[in-house]
This record gives structure tokens, C-alpha cells and sequence, in this order.
């Protein structure tokens, strides 16, 4: 068995699973959400998640990234179990969650440079050119509490835009606030960074009008419990 300093190794290992479920069951607040569910991705899949509401998408998408555990079965993460890599999660996979979070009283600039942090070091060169490919050219020094809920969305989303990310990227409803360009313009960068080898997860209600090549679509309501 690999350690978790062989990392560079397993990525590069294209017959590997990047990201394995095997027989998830998941209860919030006491109520068990889905049961029995296993899939598996590769490097090149994108995965899009729906259900109806409360069938336990963000909850799915939180399992997969290490931030809370099943009832049973287990994830892994690059052919290893994901509780044995809690330490080292940030350099492996991009979680985005349903709010932007951003914080108020920095700016659009501040914002995205400590939310870039989580998964590299020195970004700050490449922060001007994210704001700007997601529209927000002119933005850099407002104060997030003046901005819009798109806008700020949108901060949240230009991390995808930064260099040297994890390929893994797990997103729950990226499409939440933005307008018609910015969701088109979102869907082609999610297909492209898919089909250059990088592996996508997404909850969403929208219909992707632009898909990646290996494209999955999970219906989480199969698996209610």
C-alpha cells in the first residue's frame, strides 16, 4: 500500500480511481437520506448530482470531501481510504460549497487570494486574471459587501481559474446566483477542464447544456432509503 507521500504517483496513475464510493448510507438528523450507493470516477468524468430536495445532495458532496462520515461504507481518494487522508485533503480535491462564501469586509482581491491559499502558495500573480476571466475586471479592490450575490458567486467560482489546482473538484449548485452568460461561460470551463483530464463532481438542478466527454448523471432518489 501506498503512503500519502507518494501522492504524485497515484495521480499519475490513469488506471486508478480518483474517486471511489462503495455502499454510502448517510442519516441527517436522525432520518436516513439515501442507502447502498456506489459509483466510480476516473480521470475525465464529470458527474452531475440531482435529486429532489432533501434526497441528501450537499450531504453526498460532503461525504465525498472528507467533512463528515457515512453510517457505512466508505469513500477513497485516489485508491486509499479518504479518513486516512484528512491532513493532506486541500492538495487533493476543491470543494466549492452552496454559499459563496466570501467574507464582507475584504475585498474581491483579499477574498480570493485566502480562498486560494487553502490549495497553493504565490497565487497572488494569477488573482487579477481570475477575476477577470469570471467578469469581475475592475472589482479587485471592492469590498465583497457592496457586490452583488452574483458577484460574489462569482469570487467564489475564479478559484477555478487559478493555476496549479487540485484536479479533483467537487462543486454543490455552482450555478446558484448567476446570470445567463456567467452559467454558459461555467459549464464550458467545467467540460474543458474535464476533457484536458481532470475529474468534476456537481450538484445541480440545471440541465448542463455543455457537457464534458465522459459524462454521468446520478439520480440520488434511486437510493433513498
Amino acid at each position: 500500500m501506498q503512503n500519502l507521500g507518494d501522492f504524485q504517483n497515484i495521480k499519475l496513475d490513469a488506471t486508478r480511481p480518483v474517486l471511489e464510493a462503495i455502499t454510502l448510507s448517510c442519516e441527517r438528523d436522525q432520518r436516513r437520506l439515501f442507502t447502498g450507493l456506489s459509483f466510480q470516477l476516473q480521470t475525465g468524468d464529470m458527474l452531475r448530482i440531482r435529486g429532489p430536495n432533501g434526497s441528501g445532495k450537499s450531504s453526498l458532496l460532503r461525504l465525498l470531501c472528507g467533512m463528515t462520515q457515512p453510517v457505512s461504507g466508505h469513500v477513497d481518494l485516489f485508491g486509499q481510504a479518504l479518513v486516512r487522508q484528512r491532513g493532506t485533503l486541500a492538495s487533493k480535491l476543491l470543494w466549492i460549497g452552496h454559499a459563496a462564501g466570501v467574507k464582507a469586509l475584504l475585498t474581491a482581491e483579499e477574498n480570493l487570494a485566502w480562498l486560494g491559499a487553502l490549495h497553493m502558495h504565490g497565487a497572488n500573480a494569477s488573482i487579477e486574471q481570475a477575476l477577470f476571466a469570471v467578469g469581475l475586471r475592475g472589482f479587485e479592490d471592492t469590498r465583497c459587501h457592496a457586490l452583488s450575490a452574483g458577484q460574489q458567486r462569482r469570487i467564489a467560482l475564479a478559484r477555478l481559474y487559478l493555476p496549479d489546482l487540485p484536479t479533483l473538484w467537487l462543486l454543490d449548485e455552482p450555478f446558484t446566483a448567476l446570470d445567463k452568460a456567467g452559467t454558459k461561460q461555467l459549464e464550458a470551463h467545467l467540460a474543458r477542464h474535464c476533457d484536458r483530464g481532470g475529474t468534476v463532481v456537481l450538484t445541480t438542478h440545471h440541465e448542463l447544456s455543455q457537457q464534458a466527454y465522459a459524462y454521468k448523471d446520478l439520480d440520488l432518489g434511486q437510493y433513498a432509503a
